[in-house]
């Protein structure tokens, strides 16, 4: 990590640290090596600074919107810094799938947010197949880590409170497509199960689409610690 990466997460690693009350214990469960996707939850922009920060020392490479990534603003530069991967709206993103495949062939992390969204209030929404053709045209294994307890940051910030963000990890899984053909309805049954792995990691009152769901994995292969 070049000088002016440090220092730029020193510096967020203190603001997110004045922002929010910190848990990330449970962090120290993600592998130091290796090639790996990280599935988590996005509830606001700050957790992602949140979560870079306590990973380090491995870095890990995010994806993001291509209008946010190239907008030159601050936060643009930030996330280009950090080599964010662009990926462009409304489209099969072949350089976003080719950029966190060669990270992944590297040894690298890629961290994924299978709802595509922000959800602001902690809630899971549904989640979109992307995640599923890295998953699949890799064999990388998959960590889901999630958080919970900040959605309302910005009020308590206005009466200078801080939330409290805890982070939870869950055990690795490879997505295993059988013998079958994987057909759009496949993958989404995949991503299905990926956020159901996800949302039994939360409470219950974040777990919000895949509330009621609790049925067996059909294409997940759990992985020995």
């Amino acid at each position: 990590m070049n000088i002016k990466k440090r220092v730029t997460a020193l510096f967020f690693r203190a603001l997110t640290g004045l922002m929010f009350r910190v848990d990330a214990r449970a962090l120290a469960q993600v592998p130091r090596q290796g090639p790996l996707i990280l599935v988590a939850n996005h509830v606001h922009i700050p957790e992602i600074p949140t979560l870079y920060t306590r990973l380090l020392p491995r870095q890990v490479r995010g994806m993001a919107l291509a209008e946010r990534v190239e907008k030159n603003d601050l936060f643009g530069a930030v996330l280009r810094l950090f080599e964010t991967i662009p990926v462009h709206r409304g489209e099969a993103d072949l350089a976003a799938l080719r950029a966190g495949l060669a990270t992944l062939a590297e040894g690298g992390m890629v961290l994924l947010d299978p709802e595509g969204t922000r959800s602001h209030d902690g809630r899971l929404g549904r989640g979109r197949p992307g995640a599923i053709l890295i998953a699949l045209h890799s064999g990388a294994p998959l960590l889901p880590v999630v958080h919970y307890g900040s959605e309302n940051f910005k009020r308590s910030l206005r009466h200078l409170r801080r939330e409290p963000l805890h982070f939870v990890v869950g055990r690795p899984f490879r997505v295993v497509p059988g013998s079958g053909r994987v057909t759009s309805l496949v993958r989404q049954a995949m991503i299905d199960e990926v956020m159901v792995a996800m949302a039994r990691l939360l409470p219950f009152e974040y777990r919000g689409v895949y509330a009621d769901i609790d049925r067996a994995p059909r294409y997940l292969k759990p992985i020995d610690p």
